[in-house]
């Protein structure tokens, strides 16, 4: 920094007030110092300046090591959002939410001094490790259903409001025979669509028929849809739990000649890239998760610097209406 002073004519307390953009400097002298970094390659230590600060602007990001739509989704968008505000990301992926992995993982990011920590829990193993963990920095928990505690604070989809929408189109459009094919059942998101897919046909007076298990997969949705066309009735809508399940139900049918949505409505959930251009577009309920994963971080920064914890964030989701839902025959 001394360099960079003597090189831009300026005193070392004029660089660090350039490097950390007080307002307070004239704009020639912001250029001349800039101009001085570039010449001489000068970097920050963030060591260094983490002695000083006590702060390394680090988050560490608790994630499953999962390629599916909303793990991956979220942890891009945590780390987008970060950066945003001049933070970065230190990421670990588990396979398994154990209590001995996650508080390794813990342990490594507390060794890194990270600030804070955003841990992206799918299922309820995740919750109750990391609940039972000595987390030690302020942490923000991205699951579904869970309740906030002195530890962490809880950021969410609103999921069961999501399934809700779903299933309310199909029985506006005049279905009276709504199918659910579910998630994994130990998958907190899977949990809440299955709910709400309940709670909104017990509310409208219609019959719920049995659930019907995949795995996330459009394989297992195909499998599901096959299983349904070898039953003794078929019904007029079909409510999946993602898009990747609702693509390969909606491939079943049309080989089976059944045609969507003409004898059979599907509705999926995620809106992931591309739905609006299948064959028929698809019908379905899109989670904001870059909102969410922005929302998560500005709540993690908050409490680092101090702020009481807040009430959990229930972000709603929103219906996407496209082709491959009408109203039954």
């Amino acid at each position: 920094m001394h360099d960079v002073a003597r090189v831009a004519g300026v005193s070392h307390q004029t660089v660090s007030r350039v490097l950390n953009d007080h307002p307070s400097v004239r704009p020639e002298t912001r250029e001349r110092v800039r101009a001085a970094i570039v010449e001489l390659g000068y970097r920050p230590n963030p060591i260094a300046r983490a002695l000083v600060t006590r702060r390394t602007h680090t988050i560490g990001v608790l994630a499953p090591a999962s390629n599916l739509f909303g793990p991956a989704s979220l942890v891009i968008a945590v780390e987008q959002a970060a950066r945003q505000h001049g933070w970065y990301v230190s990421l670990a992926s588990l396979s398994d939410f154990d209590p001995p992995s996650v508080a390794a993982a813990i342990d490594h990011f507390l060794s890194q001094q990270v600030d804070g920590l955003v841990v992206v829990a799918p299922v309820p193993s995740a919750v109750e490790a990391c609940s039972a963990a000595a987390l030690g920095v302020p942490t923000v928990m991205v699951a579904t259903d869970a309740e906030p505690s002195g530890d962490f604070d809880v950021v969410a989809i609103d999921q069961e409001a999501g399934a809700r929408l779903a299933v309310r189109h199909l029985l506006d459009l005049g279905h009276q025979n709504v199918v659910h094919v579910s998630g994994p059942a130990d998958w907190l998101d899977a949990a809440a669509r299955l709910r709400g897919w309940r709670q909104e046909l017990s509310s409208a007076g219609v019959d719920v028929w049995d659930v019907l298990v995949g795995d996330w997969s459009p394989e297992s949705g195909y499998r599901v849809g096959r299983e349904l066309l070898a039953g003794d009735r078929l019904p007029t809508a079909l409510f999946a739990a993602n898009d990747l399940m609702a693509i390969g139900l909606v491939r079943a049918l049309v080989e089976a000649g059944v045609s969507v949505p003409e004898q059979v409505s599907v509705v999926g959930f995620d809106d992931i890239d591309a739905t609006g251009f299948l064959l028929p577009p698809l019908t379905t309920v899109r989670q904001d998760l870059v909102t969410l994963g922005r929302l998560g971080v500005e709540r993690l920064i908050s409490r680092i610097d101090g702020a009481d914890p807040g009430e959990p964030v229930r972000q709603p989701p929103e219906l996407v209406v496209r082709a491959s839902t009408a109203a039954p025959r």
